[in-house]
């Protein structure tokens, strides 16, 4: 059955891959945040374990195309493997469940082993499942196709493409919204079992799609692997050249002809085209290792920076959708405006030159990440050495203070109500303080512990200047962009502070509660109750990543009078400086990806475009290995300088590409192959003349 001359099977083929393309990218978008937060792994654990399961999504696909062609076809290679892969997606929303090991109801799993092994199963069906399906869906939707539908077969693998960056584009979307859920039994907590179990419920919905088109695919008989017989016939030269090794044996013109004794002609030639665009594929890993950070390192750097765009708050996670989107826009132009214009210049814009420009435009973009991470780290709070201690004074007194830092250390004024910021000194020289506030003053002995923040609280009273110490156990930016906020009762009565949801319990006069986390960019309604009486206000917006502590002035005919006071400022570079190198990556990707594909398929014979595919993905495969190893072993501790790294080795294998680039000869198989054709023949007609001259001499005798 047709519909607008498409087979109606391919509809099964597109809604399949457009679950299956939702459902992998979903999962892999929140991932490095669910290993970082949930799994409480560090940042370079995390980078290093994503890293490692793209390689593996990249890295199966050889064996699902080999199980495909050499054993079960590939209508039941996708039905198989696509059950792994609902299961594996299943097994890891479970693995995010905090509540199944969560028996003392902190909020965070007591046995994180259990979840960690559980989601490292889960990565590994995933990794089998869509790494094995992805060579087989696009061929068996080309499969679909009578041979004179050529037209509609090439619209098919458009609209194909177009579903696998809505499906991403939408899960990339969606998925982190997901995750910025609260949810949970007992506690609440960021919601990563929905941001996996959608995913996961998708995954089932493509699986459930494509079998109910079953009775109208067309089928085609696994036709035995051609992977499997270029990597023989490659084999058998080595070893027959290595068996011909001494100088009687004459040279052959290529190392493949050492196997003409075992293969024919046609495989040999056609291995030699293959082997050809191989040997050019060696350096493109590297781009890949730079592209395929978007979704690790890029992602924590967002957690870092101010997601607050007006009405819409932007999740860390969802700053890689505008990969997908300027993906959709610059593809049509890149295609109808950009390439026509460099034609008219007259400038022959080769598929290699635009490899070449993609790798130079990728390590332009990690210039670019750099940049922004040194604009970063300024803003980033410094914390004190082993050997200092960092003190910051809140005057809670009606009158001006001087506190002046013994023995012959500078002495700090504080206005009524305010506080500074925090002071730097070194432990050992501090011995005491004055505190003088109004007419009222006291001296202090202290005793602190080296490497700490303290908050210093004064205040007078009616005989004397009042000291409260806060030991600050914040040792570093709050993450994730969130906020820490704790209250100073400023009160002559006990009260008792809720601020949103939680609950900071009962806070007697002049003493301060612990800090407690709120999900970045909120207001929140705080609650103090006064002798029963309640008094509320709203709280300010408190950004992202920052710390705050705020003191309770006063709370009288249900009003509450705060002060804030700034502990660790909010992030202040705006996540939107994240757009640049994503535009600029965007069209690396443009140039190199959609070319790399179709300029391997130009330059090698059409029975071999399994092997080009396989050797296309291996080089992504590597190039997440490579994240790996720079990653492991640079010793850096700044990112910029890990981000310049990467763009100098990009730099630097794209200069050694485009001089391989510059001895190439570009091919045409059809040639080759006419050529192969004339020889088969003229062969044929000469082993017939050999036949009828050896049946005519029989006839003779």
């Amino acid at each position: 059955p047709s519909c607008f001359g498409y087979p109606v099977s391919i509809f099964f083929i597109i809604i399949n891959e457009f679950c299956e393309r939702f459902s992998y990218y979903g999962m892999r978008a929140v991932l490095v945040l669910y290993f970082k937060y949930f799994l409480q792994w560090d940042d370079n654990l995390s980078t290093a374990i994503y890293h490692t399961f793209v390689a593996l999504c990249y890295l199966t696909p050889i064996l699902g195309a080999i199980i495909a062609d050499a054993w079960l076809g590939k209508f039941l290679t996708i039905v198989s493997l696509s059950i792994v892969y609902t299961f594996g997606q299943a097994v890891m929303a479970v693995s995010s469940i905090n509540d199944l090991t969560d028996d003392n109801r902190d909020g965070f799993p007591d046995n994180v082993n259990l979840h960690i092994g559980l989601s490292m199963t889960g990565l590994i069906l995933i990794a089998l499942g869509t790494g094995g399906i992805k060579p087989c869906v696009s061929a068996f939707g080309g499969d679909q196709f009578e041979d004179d539908q050529e037209k509609q077969r090439s619209r098919f693998f458009s609209i194909f493409y177009l579903s696998i960056n809505a499906g991403s584009l939408l899960s990339t979307i969606i998925t982190p919204i997901l995750r910025a859920q609260e949810c949970g039994i007992h506690s609440k907590q960021r919601c990563y079992p929905l941001a996996f179990g959608v995913p996961a419920a998708l995954m089932a919905v493509s699986l459930v799609v494509f079998i109910a088109g079953s009775v109208m695919y067309k089928k085609v008989k696994p036709q035995g692997n051609i992977m499997i017989q270029v990597s023989k016939c490659i084999g058998f030269a080595i070893k027959n050249r290595f068996r011909h090794r001494s100088k009687k044996f004459p040279k052959r013109e290529h190392w493949l002809d050492w196997a003409s004794e075992k293969y024919d002609k046609r495989l040999i030639a056609q291995t030699k085209m293959v082997l050809k665009v191989l040997f050019l594929y060696i350096p493109l890993p590297m781009f890949w290792a730079l592209f395929d950070q978007q979704g690790s390192r890029w992602t924590l750097q967002a957690t870092t920076m101010d997601g607050n765009f007006g009405s819409i708050q932007i999740q860390p996670d969802q700053m890689q959708t505008v990969n997908p989107i300027l993906i959709i826009i610059m593809v049509p132009v890149v295609d109808a405006v950009i390439y026509p214009l460099i034609k008219k210049c007259k400038i022959n814009f080769t598929p290699l030159r635009k490899i070449t420009v993609g790798m130079f435009l990728a390590s332009l973009a990690f210039v670019a990440a750099a940049l922004v991470q040194v604009q970063i780290d300024k803003t980033l709070p410094v914390f004190p050495a082993a050997e200092q201690s960092q003190i910051k004074i809140i005057n809670l007194g009606t009158y001006d203070a001087m506190v002046q830092f013994e023995p012959q250390l500078p002495h700090v004024d504080v206005k009524s109500m305010e506080s500074t910021g925090y002071m730097t000194f070194e432990t050992s020289q501090l011995r005491s303080l004055n505190i003088t506030i109004g007419n009222k003053t006291t001296t202090e002995p202290i005793s602190l512990p080296g490497g700490n923040r303290h908050t210093l609280g004064i205040k007078n009273n009616a005989t004397s200047a009042v000291a409260i110490w806060l030991f600050d156990n914040v040792t570093s930016k709050p993450e994730e962009g969130n906020n820490l906020v704790r209250f100073i009762n400023n009160l002559p009565d006990t009260i008792n502070i809720t601020m949103g949801e939680t609950s900071f319990g009962t806070l007697m006069p002049i003493s301060a509660s612990d800090y407690k986390l709120f999900p970045g960019g909120r207001k929140d309604t705080i609650v103090a109750i006064r002798n029963l009486n309640a008094c509320t206000v709203t709280s300010k917006g408190l950004g992202f990543g920052s710390a705050y502590t705020i003191v309770i002035d006063e709370c009288a005919e249900a009003r509450l009078n705060v002060t804030y006071s700034e502990d660790i400022p909010p992030n202040t570079i705006h996540m939107a400086w994240q757009i640049p190198q994503y535009f600029i990556l965007t069209c690396a990707e443009v140039v190199f990806s959609v070319t790399g594909l179709e300029f391997s398929y130009s330059q090698a014979p059409s029975s071999m475009k399994a092997v080009l595919q396989a050797g296309w993905l291996l080089t992504v495969a590597v190039g997440n290995i490579i994240v790996l190893i720079v990653a492991g072993a640079s010793k850096l501790d700044e990112q910029w300088a890990e981000y310049v790294l990467f763009a100098a080795l990009l730099l630097a294998v794209c200069i050694i590409f485009a001089v391989m680039a510059y001895f190439y000869t570009y091919v045409d198989p059809s040639e080759v192959e006419a050529q192969l054709d004339e020889e088969e023949k003229k062969q044929a007609k000469k082993d017939q003349e050999v036949y009828e001259n050896q049946t005519e001499a029989d006839s003779r005798m």
